[in-house]
């Protein structure tokens, strides 16, 4: 991703409605699960991590890129910047791995997801959100440097080829998902931008509505997965 915006979406980050549900629903993910070693992949500036942090657990954020570690390291996380496909990490070491929105930006994802599971101890926990449908393909995915948009059948079959097995998968932004739709026809660039406040404040309240109604099967904008070691 490039530089810019790496800089635009950690602005973004504190605010924007978007990233504030995904914390919520990484917050409900962890809920119950005994604090241990986390690593969050694609930390950027580090809202995945602080929730961790929040929750008891130690968190090493990692980045890919320049940018990103700095803007870690601005934000006061503990990064250390390396590639996702060679983790420099000892073998069944951590307890839980969080790539939220990274899958995606990885041509060999194949490699990455071996080697969360080469570091994952036999009980830990992988958690992954992707943007879902190839048919939502935009000029929103070029911008961000997206390799690929997943299915739940692609998805399935690159996790339980790498040796994982699948306890939840469901989709998120189901509500949304018409208008994430309609916008990307005429999108030029990442739909990632700063919003009025109460345009804000109303697409927050309708995915935080989401959470209530029974449509987690149906199709949405991203997919939310839990995944332990086969």
């Amino acid at each position: 991703m490039h530089d810019k915006e790496v800089r635009k979406l950690t602005e973004l980050e504190d605010t924007h409605w978007w990233y504030a549900e995904r914390r919520h629903l990484l917050a409900r993910s962890v809920a119950g699960m005994p604090p241990g070693r986390a690593l969050d992949i694609g930390a950027a500036g580090g809202g995945n991590s602080r929730v961790l942090a929040a929750a008891g657990w130690s968190v090493m954020a990692l980045e890919y890129g320049a940018e990103g570690a700095q803007v870690g390291k601005e934000r006061g996380l503990d990064v250390l910047r390396a590639d996702a496909t060679a983790l420099p990490m000892a073998t069944d070491s951590l307890d839980l791995v969080v790539a939220y929105d990274v899958l995606e930006h990885i041509p060999d994802h194949d490699a990455a997801v071996r080697d969360v599971r080469r570091v994952l101890g036999p009980d830990g926990t992988f958690l992954i959100a992707v943007p879902c449908d190839p048919k939502l393909w935009s000029a929103h995915d070029v911008a961000v440097d997206h390799v690929r948009r997943y299915t739940k059948t692609t998805l399935t079959d690159l996790l339980v080829r790498n040796g994982f097995q699948i306890t939840d998968l469901w989709s998120w932004n189901v509500l949304l998902r018409p208008t994430v739709q309609l916008r990307r026809r005429t999108s030029t660039g990442s739909d990632l931008e700063e919003l009025p406040r109460i345009v804000n404040a109303g697409l927050r309240a309708i995915v935080t509505v989401e959470r209530y109604l029974p449509v987690k099967r149906l199709p949405g904008v991203t997919l939310m997965v839990t995944a332990r070691p086969a």
